[in-house]
């Protein structure tokens, strides 16, 4: 039978972790197959890494990373020190209930399946965190042209061959179930419970998740940068059509009209600076990001394997 590897990355959740292992590990000695939990620690300040390495052995093992890189940061630290056929990610807060598991093993063997996503079956969440997860959803069937319901739950399953692609792929900035798509044909998703968050707080904010839509979309669309095209064009016509209406009123209602035409002056004016800022900003980006890859500085930094 194929080896699983649970990978979680971990990031100051002291309070959950004891938890964590008494659910965990059950389901884990249940499947009766060889297994691994892969768990990282992305830099944690708080007890978490010991908590951890406490519970280090045979079928436990602990990724030390030098700072706090970013969840997908930690989640590729654990696929390149996992070893199991079938790579199971999840987050270490329990709204993943580990009892799943087996079921997405046997999806992904009965239906030979390359990558299994889920859908989080009445989301415990709050409406700031799922409305931003709906705009997150539907751009990304829209970049991907893959229909999933879900990309944003973190409880999913890979094929070997898969991860091994998304590490060849060496990207800082990245979304892995998106990712994934690249090298996955035969897709699909489940339903799967969600629960409360069973102690201490989300790290993730809305600045993140806003991050997060900004990687997905400049990682796998130049979509922004021809927005940018599209919408200097559609301003160039504009601007031409506002002059030529400014210039037929002055002809018409005489030079007092619009205090001498100044405010109109600068209402124009500071509408073109903040869309080339804008522009400016975007372009930026993808500079920022181009010189990031060609660096070629890791994205992680292990420490030490417990």
């Amino acid at each position: 039978m194929d080896k699983i590897s649970v990978v979680i990355p971990v990031y100051n959740e002291e309070k959950v972790l004891p938890r964590l292992f008494e659910r965990l590990v059950p389901v884990m000695e249940g499947l009766k197959r060889p297994y691994e939990v892969v768990l990282v620690d992305d830099g944690s300040t708080d007890q978490s890494l010991a908590i951890l390495k406490s519970h280090a052995g045979e079928k436990i093992h602990v990724v030390e990373l030098t700072r706090n890189y970013g969840q997908h940061a930690a989640v590729f630290a654990g696929f390149e020190s996992s070893s199991g056929e079938i790579v199971i990610t999840m987050d270490a807060d329990l709204q993943n209930p580990p009892e799943e598991i087996p079921r997405l093993v046997q999806t992904m063997e009965d239906g030979n399946y390359e990558v299994v996503g889920t859908v989080r079956k009445g989301r415990k969440d709050s409406v700031f965190r799922i409305f931003p997860s709906k705009v997150i959803n539907a751009v990304t069937r829209r970049i991907t042209k893959v229909h999933l319901n879900d990309w944003g739950c973190m409880l999913r399953a890979y094929r070997r061959a898969v991860v091994e692609g998304m590490l060849k792929s060496q990207e800082h900035s990245t979304f892995i179930p998106a990712l994934a798509t690249t090298f996955a044909k035969d897709i699909t998703e489940i339903e799967v419970a969600h629960e409360e968050r069973f102690a201490g707080e989300s790290k993730y904010s809305f600045a993140k998740l806003v991050s997060l839509q900004f990687d997905l979309v400049t990682s796998f669309s130049d979509f922004p940068l021809k927005f940018m095209l599209y919408s200097g064009l559609i301003l160039a016509f504009l601007g031409i059509g506002f002059g030529g209406v400014l210039a037929v009123a002055r002809l018409s209602f005489g030079a007092a009209w619009a205090a001498e035409g100044v405010f109109t002056l600068f209402a124009v004016l500071f509408f073109f600076v903040g869309a080339q800022f804008l522009a400016f900003g975007v372009m930026g980006e993808y500079v920022g990001r181009i010189y990031r890859e060609v660096k070629k500085r890791p994205p992680y930094t292990i420490r030490r394997i417990h």
